[in-house]
């Protein structure tokens, strides 16, 4: 953990920024009296990203998914309906 006046913080945020995203924890004081904790934000991992195709056994596309769109619903669609 990190304790901070306000001035050391604004005059080396970009160092601190850095220590923040390897989860370090920062206490922000005023004339040496805390007021404030900051943590960074976790990183969202690319690799945990789902893959495509879960449901690829549990759902199928019924064939009827792609018939034409019924007329009064096409309307809706173009803002012809009252």
């Amino acid at each position: 953990m990190i304790t901070l006046n306000i001035h050391e913080a604004k005059t080396h945020l970009s160092r601190y920024l850095e220590k923040l995203a390897k989860g370090e924890v920062i206490i922000l004081c005023k004339r040496n009296v805390p007021v404030a904790e900051i943590r960074g934000i976790p990183s969202k991992n690319v690799k945990s990203q789902r893959p495509i195709g879960l449901a690829k056994e549990d759902f199928t596309v019924p064939e009827s998914f792609f018939d034409p769109l019924p007329e009064e619903m096409l309307a809706d669609f173009d803002g012809e309906t009252e």
